[in-house]
């Protein structure tokens, strides 16, 4: 039994001189309510105006497509699709869908109306150039270019 009495005892030892971390007494201090910085309001943002959808690369030359986009210019976006189902140009189809593809910008992501739509800007640049070898006669070549033109449209509200 004396051999339990040391253990048990050597047991209470070791759990009473256990390390234990020492804190700072806490000190009484008054909580006060926590202050709200009040930022600087950020400027509302301006209501898009415009909405604008541009095609790269369209493997029509540039000068074909802005024969088209002439006609279409300043008008009302139906009208202006109107006018393109009618139109037998190779570039009307090009022209037609980003036309569509602003108009669909403007109203998806602006909300603008569709009906008070209309074709502000439309124009087409210079894109890619394919240089090829045309084969001319008695063996010689002469370069061919074939151009890509970028359309951008922009439409607004009226």
């Amino acid at each position: 039994m004396a051999n339990t009495k040391k253990t048990a005892e050597a047991v209470e030892e070791k759990v009473t001189k256990a390390p234990s971390k020492k804190s700072a007494p806490k000190k009484e201090t008054k909580k006060a309510a926590p202050k709200k910085e009040e930022k600087p309001a950020k400027p509302a943002k301006p209501t898009p105006t415009e909405a604008r959808a541009i095609a790269k690369n369209v493997r029509i030359t540039p000068r074909k497509a802005r024969l088209v986009i002439d006609l279409v210019r300043g008008k009302d976006v139906k009208e202006a699709l109107g006018i393109l189902e009618n139109v037998n140009k190779a570039a009307s189809t090009p022209v037609a869908k980003v036309i569509k593809s602003a108009a669909a910008n403007a109203t998806n992501n602006f909300g603008m109306d569709e009906d008070k739509l209309y074709v502000a800007e439309i124009y087409a640049n210079d894109g890619l150039r394919m240089k090829r070898y045309l084969p001319r006669a008695k063996g010689s070549a002469s370069g061919l270019v074939k151009r890509n033109s970028h359309i951008t449209c922009v439409v607004k509200m009226r």
